[in-house]
């Protein structure tokens, strides 16, 4: 239970799907409310595959492109910490590149938000896949594996309820008290990325 926990607890805290709901909030204003709800169920549905295809053929892309395990957790825990810092500062959405003037305009051309830009990058992006790839390099046994796929279940069903929610959230916390507690995930991820890169660096040193 130790590895659901903790890999439930990570994926949490670095997709923070309560981050996104002022941008969801935004993007479905003008939705009813069974609209918003197929809207996040597929959300959740496409983050769920992301997940999956990160866990499982994260480790042939490495492989391809003859990338170590111990440069990934760097690269990954700088990712990391980056997205931490970002919600610290209350500067998540910029720092993933969406802006809400820029999502307005971007989402025009678009047929459907769910894939993008809500499922990726706002919620799955490159640290969630990085400490994916990193999970399954690390945890091989199959009751190991198995944990891991109901954690990412789990995570993706908390995204389906958060986004399913957000007019209610935003309504009864209002977006200062979203901004609050994003800013309290901000630091258990700055933790996490820093946890990944010295790792990383203790287990460089130890080779050497």
């Amino acid at each position: 239970m130790d590895i659901f926990l903790i890999t439930f607890g990570a994926l949490f805290s670095i997709m923070n799907p309560l981050g996104t709901v002022p941008i969801f909030v935004s993007l479905t204003e003008k939705h009813q409310k069974k609209e918003r709800g197929k809207i996040a169920f597929w959300t959740s549905v496409n983050v769920l595959i992301i997940l999956f295809l990160s866990f499982f053929a994260g480790k042939y892309i490495l492989v391809f492109f003859g990338i170590s395990i111990n440069s990934l957790k760097i690269a990954g825990g700088l990712i990391i910490a980056s997205s931490g810092f970002a919600l610290l500062t209350g500067k998540f959405a910029e720092h993933k590149g969406m802006e809400g003037k820029r999502i307005k305009e971007d989402v025009k051309t678009r047929s459907e938000i769910s894939l993008t830009p809500l499922a990726i990058p706002m919620i799955a992006g490159p640290g969630t896949i990085s400490l994916l790839i990193t999970y399954n390099e690390q945890y091989s046994q199959l009751n190991e594996i198995f944990l891991l796929l109901g954690a990412m279940f789990f995570a993706g069903v908390s995204v389906y309820l958060i986004l399913k929610s957000s007019h209610y959230i935003v309504k009864r916390i209002g977006a200062s008290g979203i901004n609050a507690l994003s800013r309290i995930i901000g630091f258990i991820v700055i933790a996490i990325g820093v946890e990944y890169i010295l790792s990383a660096v203790l287990n460089i040193i130890s080779t050497i």
